[in-house]
């Protein structure tokens, strides 16, 4: 009688990070190692010695390439889609199209022929809460797409997300949609989003916009993330912010905690737009860096508020103080990248 043959054992489904060498993929990466995961996998165009010292396996290459697509998500059960590229310039239309949707479309299709069970997708709170006025919105709200058109990055984000619900939500796939605003904290390394807490401590914010933003902890929103998977329910959006302030009231606390003045000049937000865009034709004629960007002006002069009870009760999303989080991402910001001996 022939011996029975052994089956090999059963290989563990990945969890693909796409983008988890970015702000939020690395926090999200760090704290997956953390609770013990073994099986990460991270997409990027570089992976870190201190990733695959952990064990992660590297896929090095775009998210814009398919045969590396196609590579990345084999064997895989879950995804964290947060792979993008960030960018207030109406001129990276284009990349960032490239990037989000043309992207985006290419990963849902390889993982749904791959099996892949979930996709936790990172997109932004600018697809659902921009407004000229101060009105808190949730995800009850339609999107405001006649304002978000105006700014190629959050037209991108939106089309993004209808990329995804077209190409991977549905028959037995579970489509998550995480919806961070402003992500503040330590640990931007590329100065992807804490870029303007940055400007405000090296004095290049000339003015107090009239609109208002929101924030949230980077550490926070990856918690957030790592829920969704288990928690997050097919095709729903869940905004992730722990605070809305005006501008003049954000710039008051950053001025608190740092020691450098806020600015004082107010100026009308017809005037701001008008100012900046002329500003910028200049340059541009000069064939020179503005030193104003005209899209950011006409942003910071509307108001990102929004509602994060949704997450709250279903994913479990539990802000901190947002004073902890300012304090946190001035002294990252001093030690790296301004040195916190001027300070002293």
């Amino acid at each position: 009688m022939k011996p029975k043959r052994k089956l090999p054992a059963k290989k563990e489904k990945k969890i693909l990070i796409t983008g988890g060498t970015g702000f939020l993929g690395a926090e999200i990466v760090r704290r997956l190692i953390e609770a013990g995961a073994k099986n990460l996998r991270v997409l990027a165009s570089s992976v870190p010695e201190w990733m695959k010292d952990a064990g992660i396996e590297p896929i090095e290459g775009s998210i814009c390439d398919a045969e590396t697509v196609k590579k990345s998500v084999k064997n895989v059960g879950a995804v964290f889609h947060i792979a993008g590229k960030v960018s207030r310039d109406n001129d990276d239309a284009a990349l960032m199209n490239r990037v989000h949707v043309q992207g985006t479309r290419m990963l849902c299709l390889a993982a749904k022929d791959a099996d892949v069970d979930a996709l936790v997708m990172a997109s932004s709170s600018g697809t659902i809460a921009v407004s000229e006025d101060e009105q808190i919105f949730d995800e009850t709200f339609p999107p405001p797409v006649e304002i978000l058109s105006r700014w190629a990055y959050y037209a991108s984000k939106y089309f993004q997300e209808r990329t995804a619900m077209e190409n991977f939500s549905g028959e037995g796939r579970r489509l998550v949609i995480m919806n961070p605003t402003l992500l503040l904290g330590p640990g931007d390394e590329r100065l992807s989003s804490t870029k303007v807490v940055l400007d405000f401590l090296g004095r290049k914010i000339p003015y107090c916009p009239n609109g208002g933003l929101s924030f949230v902890d980077v550490r926070d929103a990856a918690e957030a993330f790592i829920a969704a998977l288990d928690r997050g329910r097919n095709g729903e959006k869940y905004l992730l912010g722990s605070a809305n302030m005006s501008f003049e009231e954000f710039f008051g606390r950053l001025e608190r905690l740092s020691g450098v003045s806020a600015p004082r000049l107010r100026m009308p937000k017809l005037l701001a737009v008008a100012g900046a865009a002329a500003v910028e034709s200049i340059f541009k004629n000069w064939r020179r860096a503005s030193p104003v960007a005209s899209s950011e002006v006409e942003q910071a002069e509307h108001f990102w508020y929004l509602d994060a009870t949704k997450a709250k009760e279903e994913l479990g999303f539990s802000p901190r103080d947002p004073q902890e989080t300012l304090n946190d991402t001035i002294h990252y910001l001093r030690e790296n990248f301004l040195g916190d001996a001027i300070f002293r």
